[in-house]
């Protein structure tokens, strides 16, 4: 079954529900209140012929009676009158009628009785076997004695008819109720589905593909909240395809980039040994030439390390070996190992740090992440000055590290991707040597992260770029998940 027939069915079923226990309710309050009226309307004629019965010594005329008979049957109201035997005196009868022996007791006891409908009281007078009659017994006493009985009914028929009349009106009701529900309830089961059914829409074109979709909604009930979750998730998702794109097109310009790189060196490999297999090399130059076989061959065990190096780093697989030395001599033999390759493009190497500065770290991984930074300071500087500082932070305590170029900078778009796989931030410099494969500074953000370090970055277009490391001593490392690379303190 639909939705929109579950939810009319449900609220048709709550409209006729109500509207039968109020009507339940009033036909039930009505006719009480028509046996009560009759009642208490009887009890008062009851009480009227008693006084009269009294001043007469008990004895009341039976013309006077035939009188008064003919004056209540105006209001449908019949009468008899039982002596203190238990002898029906009014109206005369060749029956001797008497009241049941139960009823009789009841009311030497002074109690007044009321009979709702003679005809389904087995125990009570039944005063005509045609009509069903209501009435009540009212005690007529002198002192201690039972003097009279009296009884007074009227039709049940007769009590009944504006109940009858009010059954009439609240089935007319209903029936109106009903219509008018089934109205109701459609329209308020369409606009509930419709609500669903939008939401269902706006799924299917986000299974499709589609994730620029956006509910509006006005923060009402559980199918908002249900709307503005769906927003959430459908921005999550489109963050999550647009990285998704991101690291393809990266992993793509990778691959191009390392067959690129890998092409080179095996080609100068390929032409050596040509050469060298058809004496095409002279004799004086094979060893230059060998040198040159090293070199390239080198340069490919660089590339496929860098990334496995990557691959272990990420997955959290390599182990950390930490230790306390003092960076400052691990940092000057790397500039002396750089400083040939930064006179090459003209840049110079400026040390701007403490002449000591204890660090908490592994010291190869150390002297990885300081080589990378410094590096890539150098890849996109010319005749320029990359600066390195190192200091304490005693208050933090922590070693920070600065690498700073005043090379080509870099935009808020690209400091943002800057330490993503793959990512370079001038893909047309391309040089030789390690940092080209676009791994370098993702390596070392994984390594600052699995140092429970942190490491920032600032740069302007133009002006230069500032990489700020900081490494925390024993026992203040930042918390690393290796599942997310979030950090915690």
């Amino acid at each position: 079954m639909k939705l929109i027939y579950q939810q009319m069915l449900a609220f048709f079923f709550i409209i006729i529900t109500s509207a039968a226990i109020i009507g339940y309710s009033v036909l039930s309050f009505a006719s009480e209140q028509a046996y009560d009226s009759t009642f208490a309307r009887l009890e008062g004629y009851a009480d009227s012929l008693g006084e009269l019965a009294l001043a007469s010594d008990g004895q009341l005329d039976a013309h006077f009676l035939d009188e008064l008979q003919i004056v209540m049957k105006n209001d449908d109201v019949s009468l008899r009158v039982f002596d203190g035997d238990n002898n029906q005196i009014y109206p005369a009868s060749k029956t001797n009628w008497q009241l049941p022996k139960n009823i009789w007791n009841t009311l030497q006891s002074g109690r007044s009785i009321h009979i709702k409908n003679d005809h389904q009281n087995e125990h009570s007078l039944r005063v005509s076997n045609k009509e069903a009659y209501s009435g009540v017994m009212v005690p007529w006493r002198h002192g201690d004695s039972l003097i009279g009985v009296v009884w007074l009914g009227a039709k049940v028929t007769n009590i009944e008819a504006p109940v009858n009349m009010a059954k009439n009106n609240l089935a007319t009701a209903l029936l109106i109720t009903m219509i008018v529900g089934l109205i109701l309830s459609y329209f308020l089961a369409y606009f509930t589905v419709n609500r669903i059914n939008r939401l269902s829409r706006a799924t299917k074109k986000v299974a499709s593909g589609d994730f620029d979709v956006q509910l509006a909604h006005k923060d009402r009930d559980e199918i908002d909240e249900l709307a503005t979750d769906f927003n959430s998730m459908v921005q999550s998702l489109r963050k999550s395809n647009e990285e998704i794109a991101r690291q393809e097109e990266r992993r793509n310009q990778f691959m191009a980039d390392a067959a690129h790189e890998m092409r080179t060196p095996l080609t100068t490999l390929n032409g050596i040994l040509e050469g060298l297999q058809y004496d095409a090399i002279p004799e004086e130059s094979k060893g230059k030439s060998i040198e040159l076989m090293r070199n390239e061959t080198n340069r490919l065990i660089r590339l496929v390390n860098e990334n496995l190096d990557y691959e272990k780093i990420r997955n959290n697989q390599i182990l950390l070996f930490k230790t306390e030395f003092d960076s400052v001599p691990v940092t000057h033999d790397i500039l002396t190992q750089l400083r040939q390759k930064a006179q090459e493009t003209g840049n110079e190497l400026v040390y701007e740090g403490s002449e000591s500065a204890n660090v908490f770290a592994d010291k190869d991984r150390f002297t990885q992440i300081m080589f990378n930074l410094i590096q890539n300071g150098l890849q996109f500087t010319q005749n320029g000055q990359v600066r390195v500082g190192v200091k304490r932070a005693e208050e933090q305590h922590a070693t920070i590290f600065t690498v700073a170029d005043n090379g080509i900078g870099m935009d808020k778009s690209q400091m943002h991707f800057i330490f993503d796989r793959f990512y370079k931030a001038d893909p047309s410099r391309k040089k030789a040597g390690t940092g080209e494969s676009g791994l370098g500074l993702s390596i070392v953000s994984s390594l600052v992260q699995q140092h429970g370090g942190k490491i920032d970055v600032q740069s302007k277009v133009g002006e230069g770029t500032t990489f700020t490391v900081t490494l925390y001593d024993d026992g203040f490392q930042q918390y690393v998940d290796a599942t997310t690379g979030n950090q915690q303190k």
